[in-house]
Formats: C-alpha cells, sequence, structure tokens
C-alpha cells in the first residue's frame, strides 16, 4: 500500500503533522492572553513564551518537512498534512479539555480513509 520508505521519512510524514497541530494549540493558549491590536499588546504577545514555542515548533515543522520533500513526492507527502485535522481536536481535547463527539470520530476516519485512497 505504502511505499517503502526510511524510518526518519515516516517520522516526518507524520511528526510535521504534529508539530503543526500542536502550535495550533499553543496559539489558542497564547489567544488567552492577547491584549488589544495596539503596539503594547503587540509587544507583549511577541514576547509571549507560548508565541514563541508555536513559531518554533512551526519552523522546525517546515524545515522537516523540506527534508521529507528530498525523498518523497509532493503528491504523497501532502496528503500526510491531512492528519492536522485529526491530531488538532486530539491535542485540543487533552490540553484544553474540549469535547470530542462522534462526528469527530467519524470525519478523521474519512481523513484516514482518503489519505489510504490516495496513496494506496
Amino acid at each position: 500500500m505504502f511505499p517503502t520508505l526510511p524510518a526518519g521519512i515516516w517520522m516526518g510524514l507524520l511528526g510535521t503533522p504534529l508539530l503543526i497541530a500542536t502550535g495550533q494549540v499553543l496559539f489558542k493558549l497564547t489567544s488567552a492572553s492577547a491584549g488589544d491590536f495596539g503596539f503594547r499588546g503587540l509587544l507583549h504577545l511577541a514576547l509571549n513564551p507560548l508565541l514563541i514555542a508555536a513559531l518554533a515548533l512551526y519552523g522546525i515543522g517546515t524545515l522537516v518537512w523540506i527534508y521529507v520533500l528530498k525523498s518523497v513526492p509532493l503528491t504523497l507527502a501532502y496528503s500526510f498534512m491531512g492528519l492536522t485535522f485529526c491530531f488538532v481536536p486530539l491535542l485540543a481535547q487533552l490540553f484544553l479539555g474540549e469535547t470530542l463527539t462522534l462526528r469527530y470520530a467519524l470525519g478523521a476516519a474519512l481523513i484516514v480513509a482518503g489519505m489510504l485512497a490516495i496513496n494506496g
């Protein structure tokens, strides 16, 4: 079904969406302390450790993704980015207490099924 790839490429294919999803949760946590849209509010936001961590995760994810794309066709690799739609709700439930529903589970299953269809 999926091509035989080195373990590092598999880690990148799965890890990049996980890094992006984790960044999204950190963005949400950052939003709780976001002030007004003025200079002081933006400066406070720019110095927020959660925002800095989220941006760092996005940066690391981007670097990993570039190395993954050296070894894998974009058409195969990009389907894995759909996993962010599975990972974000799981992390939101774990770290933010958001509720997971049967509709979420069905949607996540359809996303994984789509990945299997694309890469099968």
